[in-house]
């Protein structure tokens, strides 16, 4: 059995953008349904949505008849939740709060195999290796995962040169929201100062020869992420886009005076 290819890998590193749309209803049918609306890749949140091994599991599953690929973010950088989303079949995390070199470092590890890691070995019973039918897994698992650190914090962006320089890490992705807070703008991500920090973080990035990513539901700022050299920009969430679409269905033919209150505050 042939092992599986990670194609959103290979196309970061040919620095080819990759649009993806954030998945966080944490249900399986969902995520099947916006594998086929066509999206590079779907960011499955373990971090802000109520998901666990098994929805995860499921949704993992949902999409792998699809070419959207699935990107898998833990609730943190941790060794045990790591090991358990790769033995899934996880090939790409995207690792949220990362701070300093040593952190990068540690998250990578985490996603290796001794000696080069400290990923606990149980590919007989994991998904992963399809159950020990891929041939020579263990040996070349790392060559298609793909690890992916968030900076977030004014403390990460200090660290950003030497996190993007870290071997092994594969990308790294600005959060806008908590950025944004950690810079003194809670609830607002688009602050001129917060996007020239992230366009900033992307050259440096781009610079270190990595790919460099972003939450983007803003189409203008998109735009200027990607003028600025980000490959992988997530373009909207699943939340979003229903709860829009749901009030507009409803102000067609209720207006506003007899619906509740569908302003939507805060950043993403």
């Amino acid at each position: 059995m042939e092992r599986v290819q990670n194609r959103f890998k290979r196309a970061l590193a040919q620095g080819k953008p990759q649009f993806g749309l954030w998945a966080a209803l944490a249900d399986a049918y969902v995520v099947e349904l916006l594998a086929t609306a066509g999206f590079d890749w779907l960011l499955i949140d373990n971090e802000h949505a109520p998901n666990n091994v098994r929805s995860t599991l499921a949704q993992l599953q949902a999409v792998s008849a699809y070419r959207s690929h699935p990107v898998v973010r833990p609730v943190k950088s941790d060794a045990a939740m790591i090991k358990q989303l790769l033995d899934i079949g996880a090939q790409t995390l995207l690792l949220p709060m990362i701070d300093t070199e040593e952190q990068a470092k540690a998250a990578v590890a985490a996603t290796r195999y001794p000696p080069q890691g400290v990923r606990g070995v149980g590919s007989a019973l994991a998904r992963a290796s399809r159950w020990n039918r891929v041939p020579d897994y263990l040996a070349t698992a790392s060559d298609e995962l793909c690890v992916l650190v968030q900076v977030e914090t004014l403390q990460g962006l200090s660290n950003l040169d030497a996190i993007a320089n870290v071997d092994g890490v594969d990308g790294v992705f600005f959060g806008p929201a908590d950025l944004s807070a950690s810079m003194g703008f809670l609830g607002k991500p688009g602050e001129p100062v917060v996007r020239e920090a992230i366009r900033e973080g992307i050259r440096t990035v781009h610079a270190a020869g990595k790919a460099a990513g972003v939450l983007a539901p803003d189409r203008a700022f998109a735009a200027e992420y990607l003028e600025a050299g980000a490959t992988f920009v997530a373009v909207g969430t699943d939340t979003g886009l229903l709860s829009r679409a749901a009030a507009d269905l409803a102000a067609s033919y209720i207006g506003d005076e007899r619906r509740a209150d569908t302003t939507v505050k805060g950043g993403y």
